[in-house]
């Protein structure tokens, strides 16, 4: 079996509860069989266009040799690099495919300007640059095209030779594409973001990059069988009841990687739950966490806790009282993906919601968008601390005067059900080590903890940010940019786009009565100490 799952204790009882009615109502040959009535009247319109998915393995087989050929004429032209300029569903699931497989990508998923500069600087006689965004309107991958695109021409290299387009069939990307000359590869558009991994969404980058791609739809066709049966033991089934049977007592999943060969799975299973399922009120956050992460070793009693495992592993856990009421998953990474997408949509049924929409995702890139057209002046600080500028969208810093009191008082608006969300707008290649304030704060917090790379996240936990249950209470890190970067035809830079990205989501975010702290670090090098001992 190239899936395995197992649960124990009041997981499993949660499961046994749910899993016959399921298995009655022939949910999973329904979902095989594309069935939009799934999740009821009101859903069944997005359904029916979402549903592309369950066929994929067999539907990207013709992709494989187009994109063996593809890289071949590349490196023939001596294309060594590979970058991908792509925001949540169309560049997570390439970062974990290339990642577990050893493969080198470049992820362009932000706006940072020192973030594309070092892409661009690293050299552009050996690149190509792959732009993959189903909408086509995706406003950071227009600007990174754009900046690309400039800077092959400035290099005297011909920019259709290097730039490989993956959208959906007539897009705006889609068109202007074919127009400038690029190579486009078209996706399924019957085939959401978030659940286009084996789609060429997930496999052009990673096939292009040098990743074995075939082997990964193989992976998944195998278990194919498995998660179509209705019958108590399947794997998908047992999954989405598990991490969704109890909501909304137990409305978060801890996702820890704790010994699998696979790199990187829990941020992409992070998009998938929490954007398909946090809407009307309700859903799943997930959390990622590491095994020493203060939620794994005392969790809070709203947390399940989900362990990706070797097989190994797992039996070796199986015999330890200390991991019983968990969910324990190991397989191959084609499975993994399989089986966490049909899970996701079971949940969206035990949950009554549509779990194929994005509804609250929009009200930030207007929000943004509006501070781009308008571009006010910056707002003064609440106060500064050593020159770390602080600001709060809610009244709820009670006079702090320092950014660890201020972050002290922004924790005390946490509710017994809330959740901490830290979101960091900065560059991750120059300041990865800014996510280590998650688990230093955690401790502090008592309550589960999220980190998100901004804007990446606008396009996955956000939506359950603003759709799910209003008991977040959220922290903004931003960085003043080492050096700014105009784009091409645009009339802002990358430095004012991500400041109105962070600035827009803080307004949608207040406007929903949740507290934000906004805490700007105006010489990131310097200040980083002074950061970490604030949240320590």
């Amino acid at each position: 079996m190239s899936f395995r799952i197992h649960v124990s204790g009041v997981v499993k009882q949660t499961v046994d509860q749910h899993l016959p009615q399921l298995v009655d109502d022939l949910v999973a040959s329904s979902i095989t069989d594309a069935n939009p009535t799934l999740w009821g009247a009101a859903a069944e319109a997005e359904a029916s266009i979402r549903l592309g998915w369950v066929q994929s393995v067999s539907t990207s087989r013709p992709l494989v040799s187009e994109i063996v050929e593809l890289r071949e004429l590349l490196l023939a032209q001596g294309v060594s690099r590979f970058v991908l300029a792509g925001m949540g569903g169309s560049s997570l699931a390439p970062e974990v495919i290339t990642s577990t497989f050893g493969v080198d990508l470049t992820i362009l998923d932000s706006t940072e300007p020192g973030q594309v500069l070092s892409a661009l600087e690293a050299g552009l006689g050996n690149l190509a640059l792959i732009v993959s965004s189903k909408s086509g309107s995706t406003v950071e991958t227009d600007s990174q095209l754009r900046t690309f695109h400039s800077a092959f021409e400035a290099a005297g290299i011909d920019a259709t030779s290097r730039i490989v387009v993956v959208t959906d069939p007539g897009s705006p990307l889609d068109a202007s594409a074919r127009q400038t000359g690029y190579r486009v590869f078209n996706a399924d558009p019957n085939v959401g973001g978030r659940f286009s991994a084996l789609t060429a969404f997930g496999l052009v980058p990673s096939g292009l990059a040098g990743v074995n791609i075939a082997e990964i739809l193989d992976e998944a066709e195998a278990v194919l069988l498995d998660i179509a049966n209705d019958h108590v033991e399947n794997p998908a089934l047992i999954l989405g009841t598990a991490i969704a049977g109890r909501v909304p007592t137990v409305n978060k999943l801890g996702l820890i990687t704790d010994g699998t060969h696979i790199i990187g799975l829990p941020d992409w299973i992070e998009q998938l739950v929490a954007e398909s399922t946090g809407k009307e009120g309700t859903g799943v956050l997930p959390v990622v966490l590491d095994v020493v992460s203060t939620e794994a070793l005392a969790p809070t009693s709203d947390i399940v806790l989900c362990r990706l495992v070797e097989d190994a592993h797992a039996h070796h856990l199986l015999s330890s009282d200390r991991h019983d009421g968990e969910i324990l998953v190991s397989g191959t990474l084609g499975a993994q993906f399989m089986v966490w997408e049909y899970a996701t949509a079971v949940a969206g049924r035990l949950l009554s919601i549509n779990p194929f929409d994005q509804p609250d995702v929009e009200s930030a890139k207007i929000a943004a968008r509006a501070l781009l057209d308008h571009r006010p002046e910056q707002s003064t600080p609440t106060f500064v601390d050593d020159g770390i500028e602080v600001r709060a969208h809610g009244d709820f810093l009670d006079g702090a005067t320092t950014v660890r009191d201020a972050i002290t008082a922004a924790l005390s608006h946490l509710s017994s059900t809330g959740y901490l969300s830290v979101q960091a707008y900065m560059d991750r290649e120059t300041f990865p080590q800014v996510s280590g304030v998650r688990d230093l704060v955690a401790a502090r917090a008592g309550r589960p903890v999220t980190f998100g790379w901004g804007p990446r996240f606008l396009h996955s936990t956000g939506q359950f940010h603003k759709g799910g249950p209003e008991t977040g209470v959220f922290i903004q890190i931003l960085q003043v940019p080492r050096q700014d970067l105009e784009i091409p035809g645009r009339p802002f830079t990358f430095g004012e786009l991500i400041a109105a990205q962070a600035a827009g989501d803080a307004n949608v975010l207040a406007g929903h009565g949740r507290p934000v702290l906004t805490i700007t670090l105006t010489r990131p090098d310097e200040q980083m100490v002074s950061l970490f001992e604030a949240f320590n």
